[in-house]
């Protein structure tokens, strides 16, 4: 049998729809996510399903887990990009809210993809523990977004127990079929309200200990509006 071309065997002349083999790999993943677990995708499957040759698939990404890293924060960047500029002077917890609310939004398309992260990460404690490390990341970029402070070992805190209280939510929006995410709006309401609870609390047990116990605080004026601080920390 003759040998194929390099050219044929890569795929022709490339991709023919606008979009980056970086993009259309990751839009595979995302896609084959939603139809089977994350230990079953290989990048065997992101080339067929994406039509870009192994070696382009290797160019771009090194694990499938770097494939979730640039989906994620591709994510982050549509959060961003979409700021509302009316939402500058509401309360902290409401700027997070349209925040999150937009994410979850952005996530709706990719529903599937979603749930099927959640099931394996309940599966795999290597795979929870690397996911959320990406969350974390992921929640300091919405915490700046909203205009809350995420630098320092205090950010830090509020990131991960963002991280935490996004994952519940996420339980309720992958069961949320209703078009304006109803049951997903009221879950990650009630979230933000039991974050901004730990939140105060965790402020108010810093200010009792010693500056050096609590690095990256700063005393605040005794008496200050509730909403001034983040919805979770």
């Amino acid at each position: 049998m003759a040998r194929k071309s390099q050219s044929a065997r890569s795929g022709g002349d490339g991709p023919r729809d606008g979009k980056s083999n970086r993009d259309r790999i990751i839009g595979a993943f995302v896609a084959l996510l939603g139809e089977r677990s994350f230990e079953e995708i290989g990048f065997g499957d992101i080339a067929a399903r994406s039509g870009i040759a192994l070696t382009e698939c290797r160019a771009e990404f090194v694990s499938t887990m770097r494939v979730l890293a640039a989906h994620i924060e591709a994510v982050d960047r549509q959060v961003l990009a979409g700021g509302d500029a009316d939402m500058a002077d509401e309360p902290p917890r409401e700027r997070l809210f349209d925040v999150l609310m937009r994410r979850l939004e952005l996530l709706a398309p990719q529903r599937a993809a979603v749930r099927s992260l959640i099931r394996s990460a309940c599966r795999n404690p290597t795979l929870a523990l690397a996911l959320n490390g990406l969350a974390v990341r992921s929640q300091q970029w919405m915490l700046t977004a909203a205009g809350i402070d995420s630098a320092g070992p205090r950010g830090l805190m509020r990131a991960q127990g963002l991280a935490l209280l996004f994952a519940d939510v996420l339980r309720t929006f992958v069961r949320d079929e209703e078009e304006g995410l109803a049951r997903t709006m009221a879950a990650l309401d009630r979230a933000l309200a039991r974050g901004q609870t730990w939140s105060n609390l965790f402020d108010d047990l810093c200010r009792l200990v010693p500056p050096m116990c609590c690095p990256g605080t700063r005393r605040r004026a005794p008496r200050q509006e509730a909403d001034e601080e983040p919805a979770a920390a």
